[in-house]
């Protein structure tokens, strides 16, 4: 199995962050708009269209305000088991973002942690925006 954890800091208060992350159906408003084209939930699962066209369906795990961490699992046949969570940790007047992606198999390992720089990057530069 592959875990990969990726973290930035953002220089934006973490309530204001974990506001528009907890916002399941908002990825392509309010958290990462351009890296991620459109967005639309149906119950529990959110499809989501990313900038090269890729598209997947997301389930929502759990969604925890105290410790502000949202879970997710991307629903596909190209893993055998995936589970992904973002946790934004308050430092100050700025935040850290976590993102943390355990999966199977761990072939694509390259080519998810550089798709998940990317969407870091665009992370922070929408919240820094904001």
């Amino acid at each position: 199995m592959a875990t990969l954890h990726i973290e930035r800091t953002i220089q934006a208060p973490a309530d204001t962050v974990w506001d528009a992350l907890r916002d399941f159906g908002a990825l392509h408003t309010r958290v990462a708009p351009g890296f991620i084209l459109d967005t639309v939930v149906e119950g529990d699962v959110r499809t989501v269209t990313f900038a090269g066209g890729l598209v997947l369906r997301e389930r929502l795990i759990a969604l925890d305000d105290d410790r502000r961490r949202i879970a997710y699992s991307i629903l596909s046949d190209t893993f055998e088991h995936h589970s992904a969570s973002n946790t934004v940790i308050a430092e100050g007047d700025r935040c850290r973002f976590v993102w943390v992606v355990d999966f199977l198999p761990d072939g694509p390992k390259d080519r998810i942690e550089a798709m998940m720089n990317a969407g870091a990057d665009a992370i922070r530069a929408s919240m820094e925006r904001a």
